[in-house]
């Protein structure tokens, strides 16, 4: 397994960790697919009201996928089969309030966690960064859930510069990613003492909360994303040239912090 779910009946919390810290908490298909298991058995477990993701270990929340997976394609240049695009909670028609609670790096693939969560809250140790155009892929859905929850200028700063910056978990405080900041020892208790409030109201009125919140941005969400398979078959450099500009991040200089 490479995803841990444990619920607390007492608080009807569940908290949901990406359990491969080795590989920095990378997506790969078998934790794709356990994620929308998970979303998707959360939905039926009236126990559980709301829900904490977070990654194993200080590290990393998420760095997206995992590079040495290989995602079998068909060869219709009409399509193109993503495996995350399902791994968050709302692609699984999950509308119980989640959480995030970021402890280390989160970037590329990890937008689609922290995209279609309620709110984030950080450890002060926390960066952000979307690494696609520095090796030739275009970030698409990325850039888009992140456009929804980022001021314009700095979701266009952060999915163009690519891993040359990284922004700090300050800035994402001070422009409204992150509503809360805490330390490393003190993010997982910060989110649980929220995901306790949210889970000790009714319900009904919190998950009706939660839809109204989404349904104010679902159209606009729902036709920027329908372009991001186009608009990636067009600008994504071939699978080779992509390994080799990934195999040179080791010569290149450390990313500015902001």
């Amino acid at each position: 397994m490479t995803l841990k779910v444990e619920r607390d009946k007492a608080t009807g919390i569940a908290v949901v960790t990406l359990d491969r810290e080795h590989r920095h908490n990378a997506v790969d298909l078998a934790t794709a697919a356990e994620l929308g298991e998970a979303w998707r058995e959360l939905r039926f477990a009236e126990e559980v009201r709301a829900v904490v993701l977070t990654g194993a270990g200080t590290a990393a929340f998420c760095t997206g996928i995992d590079r040495g997976v290989e995602v079998p394609q068909p060869a219709s240049p009409y399509s193109a089969d993503d495996p995350l695009v399902a791994i968050g909670p709302k692609s699984c028609d999950l509308w119980k309030p989640v959480i995030a609670a970021v402890n280390g790096m989160a970037c590329g693939g990890a937008f689609y966690l922290l995209g279609e969560s309620e709110f984030l809250i950080a450890s002060e140790t926390a960066t952000f960064f979307d690494p696609h155009t520095t090796y030739g892929m275009v970030s698409a859905y990325e850039a888009v859930y992140m456009a929804q929850r980022m001021p314009f200028g700095e979701a266009a700063r952060m999915s163009l510069m690519g891993t040359a910056e990284r922004l700090s978990a300050r800035r994402a405080y001070e422009i409204g990613l992150v509503s809360e900041l805490a330390g490393p020892d003190g993010l997982l208790p910060a989110a649980l003492r929220a995901a306790q409030t949210l889970a000790g109201f009714p319900t009904e009125a919190v998950q009706g909360t939660v839809r109204a919140l989404w349904s104010a941005k679902q159209a606009a969400l729902h036709q920027a994303l329908a372009q991001a398979p186009a608009l990636i078959a067009l600008g994504n450099l071939p699978p080779q040239r992509q390994a080799e500009l990934f195999a040179d991040r080791r010569t290149a200089p450390q990313p500015r912090l902001r």
